[in-house]
């Protein structure tokens, strides 16, 4: 059955009939690309180095899925520290929030790492290799010539360089490095994951492209829950440019060259108004801006401002319900954060639990109460914690595992008994003290009540 062709094309990265429309986009380089660029440098330099700088002696991130441990700026948390990374991602979340409500997109156009290698590591490579995009657009018609299949080539080292710099996060550095270094019959499990993540980023940066944005990311279809319309945005001064084409004398300053179009990486237009494909990456604006001054025209046709701005020429208050809101939100977040922190920052933690099975176990001449002690070390190196109990009177402690050794970073869980005589319990119950030490200085001391009869 024959569909029928629309009329106009759907989306900028679709053809009329359905087809991929690469988009090549011509750089205008500006103020605000050069800012971008330093930016941009600056961030894949620390996203480069940052798993291999160590604080306190830990990594400053690493996420150890296998291992369920997760070391921020040297705190790592273990898989007991559930409320505390609760905390930190609804912080991370509503700060994203706050951002968005204040300065739009600016993160996908100046800090997300999908535009930061695209628009500063493969794009100018593409372009210093291929041309213009005049020939780039030829080449994508006549087919690739030697220049594309050497592009090609130096896009896989690169993604093969960028792909172990990403598993540095996830993979301790020496574990990467032997990784590197040795046969993949070696570690075949390493070896695919290597090759994977490779393969994915040479799928992304050598052909997917803007399509990860206005397809895959579902940050642009939040725009709507996100922006309101005091909100910065990258946009066209409707006011000042139409009608287009004829210059001042026909009552705008846009006279329809499209530079702003031809700039766009996402290859919407811009004079449209606001679109979920819009990273908000101001290469429009360097564009217009470019055209503006040959004109001899006031720079700031396109710019960034807020829809309010654009209709009435007022911005309003930059503060709002909503940015309250999310302010209030962020701040009482990160202060519940700083005081979980605090209590997560032990080197050790105790958790004592009943014995599985009968409450008690009532014997001819004492009581039999079975615990179960659980350490989780966060330590570096490994520990021995002694087992020892306080304000017990003359119950008796029975620990088969006693000091209980735990590897770092690690947890481990013993059961001990403790034998009371039944002249010792009140109302069926004994309050005794639970102690848990190491010869470093570390003791908890947790309250627990026996049962009895």
């Amino acid at each position: 059955m024959d569909h029928p062709i629309p009329s106009q094309r759907i989306l900028p990265t679709l053809n009329r009939d359905g087809t991929r429309r690469l988009v090549r986009p011509k750089l205008f380089s500006g103020s605000y690309h050069k800012r971008r660029r330093i930016v941009g440098w600056s961030l894949i330099a620390l996203f480069v180095g940052l798993p291999f700088v160590r604080l306190g002696g830990k990594p400053a991130v690493l996420l150890d899925i296998p291992h369920r441990q997760f070391t921020l700026l040297g705190h790592t948390f273990l898989p007991t520290d559930g409320v505390l990374l609760a905390f930190l991602m609804l912080s991370v979340f509503v700060g994203v929030f706050l951002v968005t409500a204040l300065l739009g997109r600016a993160w996908c156009g100046w800090g997300c790492p999908q535009t930061v290698y695209l628009e500063f590591v493969f794009r100018p490579i593409e372009q210093w290799l291929e041309g213009s995009r005049g020939q780039q657009l030829k080449l994508d018609k006549e087919g690739p010539n030697a220049k594309r299949v050497l592009k090609w080539g130096i896009f896989g080292l690169l993604s093969v360089a960028v792909a172990n710099v990403f598993l540095a996060y996830f993979v301790r550095p020496s574990e990467l490095l032997h990784w590197m270094t040795h046969s993949p019959f070696e570690h075949p499990t390493g070896a695919l994951v290597v090759l994977g993540a490779s393969a994915l980023v040479f799928f992304d940066f050598a052909y997917f492209r803007e399509q990860m944005c206005t397809v895959i990311c579902p940050y642009a279809r939040l725009q709507s829950a996100l922006l309101d319309r005091r909100s910065l945005i990258v946009g066209y001064d409707r006011k000042r440019g139409e009608p287009r084409g004829g210059g001042r004398a026909a009552g705008g300053d846009c006279i329809d060259c499209k530079a702003c179009v031809i700039a766009c990486p996402t290859g919407i237009d811009i004079r449209d108004g606001l679109q979920l494909e819009c990273v908000s990456c101001t290469q429009c604006v360097d564009a217009c801006n470019s055209v503006m001054q040959r004109l001899k025209k006031p720079e700031g046709l396109i710019r960034y401002a807020s829809q309010d701005w654009f209709a009435t020429g007022k911005q309003g208050s930059w503060l709002r319900p909503r940015v309250l809101v999310y302010s209030v939100l962020v701040l009482g977040l990160l202060t519940g954060l700083l005081l979980l922190g605090r209590e997560h920052s032990k080197p050790a933690e105790v958790t004592v639990l009943r014995g599985i099975g009968a409450p008690f176990v009532a014997r001819a001449a004492d009581i039999q109460n079975q615990l179960r002690i659980k350490v989780a070390n966060r330590g570096e190196v490994e520990q021995v914690f002694a087992i020892a109990i306080e304000d017990a009177g003359d119950s008796q402690l029975i620990a088969p595992e006693n000091p209980l050794h735990v590897a770092a970073g690690g947890q481990a869980t013993t059961t001990v008994f403790v034998l009371s005589p039944r002249s010792a319990f009140s109302a069926g119950t004994r309050p005794i003290e639970v102690v848990v030490s190491s010869p470093d200085g570390f003791t908890a001391r947790t309250p627990y009540h026996l049962l009895g009869p």
